[in-house]
């Protein structure tokens, strides 16, 4: 393990994964990706959506678990973490599986915090074996953020639909076909956003500041790989970061996507900007990306999931909507 420029660390031995598990709600599960779990309750059969979160976090865990072989006494860390307050539903979700547990927040950027976490204490020799996922919750995201959806009201053009779902990951230094070669962890970037239904415009100026420090510390440029996706922008944030790169001499036209435009059909699921929430990137990597580099039709792969850095508080009191983005560089390593 390497420190590479300012924000990058670059493993000598990959961290490889052994298995993903994802687990969506019925919204999700009518759109054009594939996933280990559909739902057909949005209550998962609990009493209340947060704890409905739990029942996921709890299923889609336990099946990345089974999907790798692995035996929970073998897992030396679990990370995990949401968007509700003190990260309640990785809490419940997690709290009889009986392992250490470090709850990790990046707001939707969750799942690529996790990883990167992962990743270290794996390649410096700290774990063997690392459980990471996140969640999110339609229903629960609405209720704090927002306004409860007994209220009915009208949703903006801007704003984005928080995905429904688990995705999870056991990641290990047991040599496999994929791994984690480099990450790069964001800044906080604070462009004075102050909209909580425009998410892509909050989030979009630090995947761009991520994307270029990440370029200019392993020094590669965007056709180094085959596909590089940033996590929560939705229709809105994705222009934005092209528009942004374009200035700053970086063309993605060709290989750049972002998982809140690939999880739902804006045609015919009227889901305005698109999909965001913690669930939204981890999810469309673990059962959509991570497929496609176990069967080798992609080769590398540029996980940036990307986070709006706000609480009920803060947006009450007026205060801007800071972003943050992780990189996690994926490749097949066979």
């Amino acid at each position: 393990m390497a420190n590479i420029g300012e924000q990058s660390v670059q493993f000598l031995n990959p961290v490889y994964i052994k298995s993903t598990a994802s687990v969506v709600g019925p919204k999700e599960g009518e759109g054009p990706l594939n996933f280990d779990i559909v739902l057909d309750d949005m209550l998962a059969g609990e009493k209340s959506w947060e704890f409905a979160e739990s029942q996921i976090v709890q299923k889609a865990l336990d099946l990345a678990l089974r999907k790798a072989g692995v035996n929970i006494s073998q897992i030396d860390y679990i990370l995990a973490g949401d968007l509700l307050n003190q990260s309640i539903s990785s809490i419940f979700g997690v709290k009889d599986f009986n392992r250490p547990f470090l709850g990790v927040f990046g707001a939707c950027s969750t799942m690529g915090l996790a990883m990167s976490f992962a990743s270290m204490l794996i390649s410096g020799g700290f774990a063997k074996n690392i459980l990471a996922g996140a969640s999110s919750h339609f229903c629960a995201a609405e209720k704090q953020f927002r306004f409860p959806l007994e209220l009915g009201t009208q949703r903006t053009p801007t704003s984005s639909w928080t995905v429904t779902g688990c995705g999870a990951t056991v990641l290990t230094n047991e040599k496999q076909d994929v791994g984690i070669t480099a990450i790069t962890s964001g800044k906080i970037v604070d462009m004075g956003i102050k909209d909580a239904n425009n998410m892509g415009a909050a989030m979009a100026p630090s995947a761009v500041d991520t994307l270029i420090a990440h370029f200019k510390d392993l020094n590669r440029t965007p056709d180094y790989y085959d596909l590089i996706v940033t996590g929560d922008l939705g229709h809105v944030g994705h222009e934005i970061v092209l528009t942004m790169m374009e200035k700053e001499g970086f063309n993605l036209n060709k290989n750049y996507n972002d998982c809140g435009i690939m999880i739902f059909d804006k045609d015919t699921q009227d889901t305005h900007a698109g999909g965001s929430g913690c669930g939204c990137s981890a999810t469309t990597f673990a059962g959509e990306l991570f497929e496609k580099l176990k069967k080798g039709d992609m080769q590398k792969l540029l996980f940036i999931p990307t986070g709006a850095l706000m609480s009920t508080t803060s947006v009450q009191q007026g205060e801007s909507i800071p972003g943050v983005s992780h990189a996690v560089c994926i490749e097949r390593v066979v």
